[in-house]
């Protein structure tokens, strides 16, 4: 069973304040000197694939995002697997802990088409986004990703940052709704709720990522996170605002909000699936809920950089990770939401209880009612970003 530092690694340290300013800094940067030099073409920024001759790979991943032998923490079964079979051998390197730091290390080069020395980069949805935009990614070959094809989600299909899915494919995905306490309150169904109970003033904590606050307040509206006008952010924007000011939101955070909805310091809050999961298994009173008007769902999703000269390999191994039996190993150990159809069978065999639990496996109610934020250009990002960041107060 993962530790509860995996999932502060993974999604605290990329969304928490420093990571909003973070991410204003490097669109301030981006607009200073002006994307246009940065941005390159299919055509322009041609790639040359040594698949062939080179049975290798160079792999970015999270740390903790990847299982682990419990015996043998030097192996990683499921990795060791696809090394075996295919042949290719796999440098894996844990070097994603922030996705704006991320940016950094690798801007220059693919702002001047040069190999970061990356075949695959595992990066979240906002910022796969960005590189997307901005040309930096190859383009997949389907014809040789079968079990994507077949397997991936209905849910994280046609997203509008990849609408024909060749560029970024999930790696795990996860959910962003409303948690509380039982022992402290009653429960809680909707963001309205959260936001105006007199019983939970002062007592709830939102979170300082703007997609997933601000994407479940479009949805409370009535409005569509996927395909919104800057007039319904507003909307959704005073909403929160009003909120902030009457006192009812004590504070926003990223994964820190944990300990205290575990001790009951706060009863309420917008939080994140993995880290409900984790405060479960110790904590009973810890409650998930699914807003009625839809969650958010955002994924980590593997990339190949412009340059990169082993797309073919890297296929075989995003393919190898669409096979339900491998996906099933996989999240049997991160535990977040996994993105292949038929795993959910496979992970019956390995622990029942993970089979059963609706925030690794969502069921299609769930799926059908999810988000994916909308995909903005960068004068949008800035903008968004910076009225939401007035309005926390960070």
């Amino acid at each position: 069973m993962r530790s509860p530092l995996r999932s502060l690694t993974r999604r605290g340290l990329l969304t928490g304040t420093l990571g909003s300013a973070a991410l204003l800094a490097t669109a301030g940067t981006l607009a200073g000197c002006g994307t246009k030099g940065a941005q390159q073409t299919e055509a322009g920024c041609k790639s040359d694939d040594l698949s062939a001759t080179e049975k290798k790979i160079a792999f970015s991943n999270w740390p903790q995002y990847m299982d682990v032998d419990e015996k043998d923490e030097s192996k990683r079964p499921t990795l060791d697997a696809f090394i075996a079979k295919s042949g290719i051998q796999v440098t894996y390197t844990e070097d994603v802990n922030d996705n704006n730091e991320f940016f950094g290390k690798v801007q220059n080069q693919l702002a001047g088409c040069q190999a970061t020395g990356r075949d695959i980069m595992v990066l979240t949805d906002w910022m796969a986004a960005r590189m997307i935009r901005l040309g930096w990614v190859q383009k997949l070959d389907k014809a040789k990703l079968p079990n994507v094809e077949a397997n991936l989600l209905p849910s994280l299909r046609g997203r509008s940052f990849d609408k024909d899915g060749q560029l970024a494919v999930p790696w795990q995905s996860g959910l962003a709704g409303l948690a509380y306490n039982a022992k402290v309150t009653k429960e809680i169904r909707t963001v309205d709720e959260l936001l105006t109970r007199p019983d939970l003033k002062g007592k709830v904590t939102a979170l300082s990522e703007m997609r997933d606050t601000m994407g479940l307040l479009l949805q409370s509206n009535g409005h569509d996170p996927a395909n919104f006008t800057a007039a319904q952010f507003d909307d959704a924007l005073a909403k929160l605002k009003r909120a902030v000011d009457s006192g009812q939101i004590r504070k926003f955070t990223g994964n820190d909000y944990s300990p205290d909805l575990n001790k009951g310091d706060i009863a309420a809050c917008v939080a994140w699936s993995g880290d409900v999961i984790q405060l479960g298994f110790e904590n009973e009173n810890i409650k998930f809920v699914q807003p009625e008007s839809g969650v958010m769902l955002w994924s980590d999703n593997m990339l190949v950089p412009n340059k990169a000269s082993h797309k073919a390999n890297a296929e075989e191994l995003i393919n190898y990770y669409y096979d339900p039996a491998v996906a099933a190993k996989l999240a049997a150990y991160v535990n977040y939401i996994c993105p292949v159809q038929g795993a959910r069978a496979e992970m019956e065999k390995i622990d029942p209880d993970l089979a059963k639990n609706p925030l690794i496996f969502p069921d299609d109610a769930t799926l059908s009612k999810s988000k994916v934020f909308m995909a903005l250009d960068e004068k949008q990002e800035k903008e968004y970003e910076t009225k939401f960041q007035q309005v926390i107060g960070a």
